[in-house]
């Protein structure tokens, strides 16, 4: 099993979703450390999606460290935009990953 963490960006942004979309997206980690594949592959196999309606959360998979951590959401508008966000930062998301990793497991 995965554990599975949110980053702060990420635990802020699904705040503001409606209680439905929360509903939905509190189920997800749950979902995520059993099986953190089920998203759609994004450039990496490391780098997923998983859809809430048009809303989409993205997470990363480390393997290595059986750790998913959730790093973004974003609408269909500024879908490509918060990818390359994210590739831009997978070094400091890796570090991130490593530090919650020798507190958390």
């Amino acid at each position: 099993m995965f554990k599975v963490i949110g980053t702060y960006t990420y635990l802020k942004e699904i705040d503001k979703w409606p209680r439905d979309y929360k509903e939905a997206a509190n189920k997800l980690p749950k979902k995520l450390s059993i099986n953190p594949f089920i998203g759609n592959q994004l450039s990496y196999p490391f780098l997923r999606e998983k859809r809430i309606k048009e809303k989409r959360i993205y997470y990363l998979i480390y393997e290595d460290l059986k750790l998913v951590l959730l790093v973004a959401v974003s609408g269909k508008k500024d879908q490509q935009a918060t990818i390359d966000h994210i590739k831009n930062g997978l070094d400091e998301f890796k570090k991130v990953a490593e530090n919650i990793s020798k507190k958390v497991l």
